[in-house]
């Protein structure tokens, strides 16, 4: 008989739950909104306490001590201030001293939020914003002027961050790695390059996904490649099943000699797509449609026959057919595996939405230089971090039971199953 363990419930320190009760008491909200507005009318006076604490340190005594002072500075009053909070804007009494010497730092001077401005001005600088929008957005929203050379410091410690994640170790064994680029323009000294930004999408033994590292090159060849995927191999990597790509120029070779037992992946929407510059767009639809009955076939046989007919059919665009007939082995490698891995290994589109992010951030023009670029790309790796949250991706129990039943396939995945 099945028993269900019931869950403890958390001891929640009792000083916050007296004060939660406090101000259920003298709030009474009723929903969501009435809440806020409790927490807003909470924490002006809280904010209020502490800097009056802040003022007591400044000037050595606290403002019910009337004895003898060691300074002739004195409290002078107020002033008001509205800040904003995560809560929304606060209404805060702000001590003054004479000399005008108190530098409050729980709201510093000129400061008109207290929710973290610099966790918005990386969030902005993530979503492709210039330095020169960001300032201004800062003084729309909050009221004070930030620097170009403020936000750049707040960017920069980023950088750090981002080369410690591009040399971070890396897991053994990955059943997917997509490969993918997209072309942003960097300056140089007085010239611009156009730059080719690889990024590698690894899925783990559990379909769990995480972007190995991001690479610049002018050039692509097979040197290049290897010099990548042994990259990988020395961050940890032994062993890959699958290395799916667009066509890359060197990346076949480049891989195959770091990592002899991977299968290299041609993806077929890439192949549609060079396939179809034969075709008239009039015949886009029907020629796709009976194309699919190639790839999308149940077996190997019935992909063979239906490719023979596909071929006649259309036996008018020769320049088509050959792109089908040059690649015809990474149609028929396809095949080799149940129809779920098939699903995951035939296009590329996984890692294409990784770029298709990058570009929407990308779009402001020339980069300044490489750390510049690198910056703004991790910050938009480290948001779909949190999208993802380490989930496996779709009908991933299927894809591993068929890669476990793969005679070929199944003692690799036994040997890093460690669960």
């Amino acid at each position: 008989m099945e028993t269900t363990q019931m869950a403890v419930k958390k001891k929640r320190d009792p000083k916050a739950v007296a004060i939660a009760e406090s101000i259920l008491e003298a709030y009474k909200p009723q929903n969501r909104e009435e809440m806020q507005d409790a927490m807003k009318e909470v924490f002006g006076p809280m904010f209020e306490a502490i800097l009056q604490g802040e003022m007591d340190a400044h000037l050595g005594y606290t403002s019910n001590d009337h004895g003898a002072k060691e300074t002739d500075n004195r409290r002078n009053g107020y002033i008001h201030k509205t800040v904003n909070s995560t809560y929304g804007p606060l209404e805060v009494e702000v001590p003054r001293d004479r000399d005008a010497s108190f530098e409050p730092e729980i709201i510093p001077k000129r400061s008109r939020d207290v929710s973290g401005i610099e966790d918005k001005v990386l969030s902005m600088y993530a979503r492709g914003m210039s330095q020169r929008d960001i300032a201004s957005t800062i003084e729309d929203i909050y009221g004070f002027e930030i620097s170009h050379e403020k936000i750049s410091k707040i960017t920069d410690r980023v950088l750090e961050a981002a080369r410690e994640w591009q040399n971070r170790p890396l897991k053994p064994f990955y059943t997917f790695c997509f490969v993918d680029c997209l072309y942003v323009t960097i300056r140089q000294e007085r010239d611009t390059k156009n730059c080719a930004v690889y990024t590698i999408l690894g899925y783990d033994i559990n379909g769990s996904k995480d972007v190995l590292g991001l690479w610049i090159s002018e050039t692509e060849s097979k040197h290049n490649w290897m010099q990548i995927f042994d990259e990988l191999k020395s961050r940890g990597v032994e062993d890959v099943l699958f290395i799916c790509m667009d066509g890359v120029s060197g990346l076949e070779e480049g891989a195959k000699s770091i990592f002899k037992d991977a299968v290299v992946q041609r993806c077929i929407v890439h192949l549609i797509r060079n396939s179809l510059k034969y075709v008239p767009s009039k015949d886009y639809k029907k020629y796709t449609s009976d194309l699919k009955k190639v790839y999308g076939a149940i077996n190997l046989d019935a992909a063979r026959s239906a490719f023979e007919a596909f071929k006649d059919n259309w036996s008018r665009y020769p320049g088509a057919i050959a792109v089908w007939e040059r690649n015809w082995q990474h149609v028929e490698q396809l095949f080799n595996y149940g129809s779920a891995v098939r699903k995951v290994m035939y296009t590329t589109n996984a890692v294409e939405s990784i770029n298709s992010s990058f570009r929407k951030v990308t779009k402001q023009g020339a980069f300044p230089s490489e750390d510049a670029l690198i910056k703004l790309l991790y910050l938009r790796i480290t948001e779909l971090y949190e999208k993802w949250r380490n989930r496996p991706v779709p009908n991933w129990a299927m894809v591993r039971n068929q890669l476990a039943n793969h005679e070929d396939i199944a003692d690799r995945i036994i040997k890093y199953d460690r669960i």
